[in-house]
């Protein structure tokens, strides 16, 4: 027989900040106490769920008092889908908590002087913003609570939507999502109820079994639209039925295209993909570049502020026209054939082969002849005989994973020595570690946070560094 734990609730928490994962933060009798579901000046009662490190963990089960920064979500769906976390919150007070966020990471990680931490650069928009999302089919959609209180069985529960945070075999049936513009959500609505209609089986990852795996929808800001649909084997009859339905509903698709995955992960990237209607790629234009955007493309998924991104590295390079540019971690060449035409020479390093395909690709589309790429992982690629051959840059722009650089990179930075370095990085944390580590060498003359994407966590960073 298992104990019957009594919950703790902790009443008349006061939220004071932010913590890593933009969880909220409050304290209770010295203790830091990690919860979700509120946001800062809220006064909350507490469920306690778990304790890490001396720290408590838990979620609002009442809300006391409202921050006066507190806000109705727009989406009927915030709170279940796990996306979106910071819809509670005003977009004024979202933007001053990131700003604290790249300020703390400089002052608490890097505890290095800087010349100055610029005012965060906002997001034109703040709803339907991106340009690709990706949908799961499952035969288990997550039940509400009201659902659950009523005792009832639900024995149809085929959903299209995303993954309930915590429960990997659960999706949460989306209905409206305000974050891909609109064909989006009529085209997601509408494969669900051709499926249904049509008796078509959904996805259950856990008995491995299911037509229907996964619906991927890419939108650029030119309006080309993208769609894959991603099936567990293939019935020919109803593979055709279903991307026939599309293509006549929805004339506007340039691209469809589809892919049968067998595997018992999720990943695509391996695994062919067929053109059923259109073109095998669609195109993205940031500022003066056009970009072919294919199924595995790597992409920024905010493409109007990446432009003012890719603008920020630009003003902070102040290049001259003379410089020898390295791009590391350059994906498919998106800020290296951006800053093309301003520089020299620019030459590209990305692990993934396939990005290296699409930055050719990208600077053959766009006429740019002053380009070169590689592909290998950066610790491996840069070094002395690389330098030796492509001569000593001037400038170096690196724009590493949220991991931050391999401290072999920062060494060879350190003895490369370019006279400038301009970081972009999507993890503050990391970037704060490697600006301590080059501080041996280089002065950090500013930082611009630039939010990619409200009403979340998530916050860029683009530092500039000069040789001492």
């Amino acid at each position: 027989m298992g104990r019957n734990r009594k919950k703790k609730i902790i009443e008349n928490v006061e939220i004071t900040g932010i913590a890593d994962k933009g969880k909220a933060v409050g304290r209770h009798d010295g203790r830091v106490i990690f919860v979700a579901d509120a946001v800062p000046g809220d006064v909350v009662d507490v469920l306690i769920q778990k304790t890490k490190k001396g720290a408590l963990i838990g979620k609002a089960i009442q809300l006391k008092k409202p921050s006066a920064d507190r806000i109705t979500p727009i989406c009927e769906h915030f709170g279940i889908c796990g996306g979106c976390k910071w819809q509670h919150l005003s977009y004024e007070a979202q933007l001053t908590h990131k700003q604290t966020t790249v300020e703390n990471a400089i002052s608490r990680i890097a505890k290095i002087p800087v010349g100055e931490i610029q005012p965060i650069l906002p997001s034109e928009e703040t709803a339907y913003y991106r340009n690709k999302l990706e949908f799961s089919f499952s035969n288990k959609r997550w039940l509400t609570e009201e659902e659950v209180q009523t005792g009832d069985k639900f024995p149809k529960r085929d959903a299209l939507g995303f993954h309930r945070p915590g429960a990997f075999d659960k999706i949460v049936d989306v209905n409206h999502c305000h974050l891909l513009p609109e064909p989006s959500n009529a085209i997601r609505n509408e494969v669900r109820k051709f499926a249904l209609e049509n008796e078509y089986s959904f996805f259950d990852i856990r008995e491995q079994e299911g037509l229907l795996r996964q619906l991927f929808i890419r939108i650029t800001s030119l309006g080309e639209i993208m769609v894959i649909l991603c099936f567990y084997y293939d019935d020919e009859e109803k593979r055709k039925a279903i991307l026939d339905h599309l293509h006549q509903k929805f004339p506007e698709i340039i691209s469809l295209l589809y892919i049968i995955n067998p595997k018992k992960n999720d990943t695509v990237y391996d695994l062919p993909v067929k053109v059923w209607k259109g073109q095998p790629f669609i195109t993205e234009e940031l500022r003066h570049v056009k970009f072919k955007i294919g199924p595995k493309s790597f992409f920024q998924t905010n493409s109007k502020q990446a432009v003012r991104l890719y603008d920020t590295v630009v003003e902070f390079a102040d290049f001259n026209g003379s410089e020898n540019v390295y791009d590391l971690y350059t994906g498919l060449g998106s800020i290296a054939c951006f800053v093309a035409n301003k520089c020299k020479h620019v030459t590209g390093i990305e692990e993934i082969e396939a990005a290296i395909e699409d930055a050719n690709e990208n600077a053959t589309l766009n006429n740019i002849e002053n380009t070169t790429f590689y592909a290998g992982d950066v610790k491996d690629i840069l070094n002395a005989s690389f330098v030796e051959k492509h001569g000593k840059p001037d400038l170096i722009i690196t724009d590493p994973p949220r991991v931050g650089m391999h401290k072999n990179v920062v060494a060879t930075l350190l003895e490369v020595m370019a006279p400038k370095i301009v970081y972009v990085s999507c993890n503050p944390a990391t970037q704060a570690r490697d600006l301590q580590l080059l501080s041996e060498k280089y002065d950090v003359i500013k930082i611009k946070p630039v939010d990619m994407f409200p009403h979340t966590h998530h916050i860029e960073s683009v530092a500039l560094l000069v040789a001492k």
